[in-house]
């Protein structure tokens, strides 16, 4: 399997460190040397179904097919407006596309969760080319009155095509639910007349930044670990390290344990923020699209999230 196509889409409102700070007890001296940050794209009058679709659709034009040969659309998304249809119906009619698709919640690892079942239908044969879009609004899920967690996230969407191809593609996912806790979002749903008093809750997100700064360098260095063995492949076969963009420090440590030049870990962090699910792969159509990628070329992608669940994987760039 291989990619063949990519493309993304941002809110056109950019939100600095410095703009926060006139609301927050934050500045731009706390928060870049904490996280890499300096701005982020945050969703106001656009809707998140309008980012994906443009993503998806740019996406679609890079890998030079029709909406109809598209045999599958998988959406990773959090959270959005509509718990129903799925996002990716809004994708499916705005391309013309005449395929299943379904929405999936693998937290900020979605997207590669969403490769791996992608790799599935391809290797079983039941699929050819599958689009795969990520688009969340993680911005609505904080307490902006709390720095800890306001200060980290943008909004964004982005996707990419892949294909059948003699090429391997190589996976790992985990879950481990017992650190279920360390990253939280709740919302209520509609009331009936026989819930009980307090027993739905509604909660911003919350998040043990400690707990999840650990987990996710220890998780990433050793699904990249695992994921080299398994592929028979070393370090220094991979062209580029697509990690998730969550903190600047969590890719430095990641870098630093590999032993390996940081030209080989590129970052969009200081001005995206994370994306949740859609930071690979914004991160990835940067770099396509800045040249530095050739056909043939593996590309080590790996990714943490709530749940806790972890995801790695090693896949061709096709593209012409």
């Amino acid at each position: 399997m291989k990619i063949i196509g990519t493309g993304s889409a941002m809110p056109k409102r950019t939100v600095t460190n410095a703009q926060l700070s006139e609301f927050l007890d934050t500045s731009d001296e706390w928060i870049v040397p904490r996280t890499g940050i300096k701005s982020r794209q945050v969703i106001t009058d656009e809707t998140l179904q309008a980012l994906a679709i443009d993503a998806a659709q740019k996406a679609l034009t890079d890998s030079g097919l029709k909406a109809e040969e598209i045999d599958f659309i998988i959406c990773s998304n959090v959270a959005n407006n509509y718990v129903t249809p799925a996002l990716s119906a809004f994708i499916q009619e705005a391309l013309g596309c005449k395929c299943p698709f379904v929405d999936l919640n693998g937290a900020c690892a979605g997207a590669l969760y969403a490769l791996d079942i992608a790799d599935a239908y391809i290797s079983t044969g039941r699929a050819e080319r599958i689009l795969i879009v990520a688009a969340e609004e993680v911005t609505k899920f904080c307490d902006w009155t709390q720095r800890e967690t306001s200060v980290l996230f943008g909004d964004g969407a982005a996707a990419m095509v892949v294909a059948k191809d003699d090429s391997p593609c190589y996976t790992i996912l985990t879950g481990d639910s017992r650190y279920k806790e360390v990253i939280t979002y709740r919302r209520k749903l509609e009331k009936t007349p026989f819930e009980q008093e307090g027993q739905a809750v509604d909660q911003p997100m919350i998040m043990k930044g400690r707990d999840v700064f650990r987990m996710a360098v220890l998780c990433s260095q050793r699904d990249i670990k695992d994921l080299l063995q398994k592929a028979n492949m070393k370090a220094e076969d991979i062209k580029f390290f697509m990690l998730h963009q969550a903190n600047k420090r969590i890719i430095d440590a990641i870098q630093e344990y590999l032993g390996l030049p940081e030209e080989r870990f590129p970052s969009i962090i200081d001005h995206t923020g994370n994306c949740s699910s859609a930071s690979i792969l914004l991160l990835l159509d940067e770099v396509a699209r800045s040249g530095k990628l050739a056909k043939g070329d593996k590309l080590m992608m790996s990714a943490f999230g709530a749940g806790f669940v972890t995801a790695a994987a090693i896949i061709t760039w096709g593209h012409e």
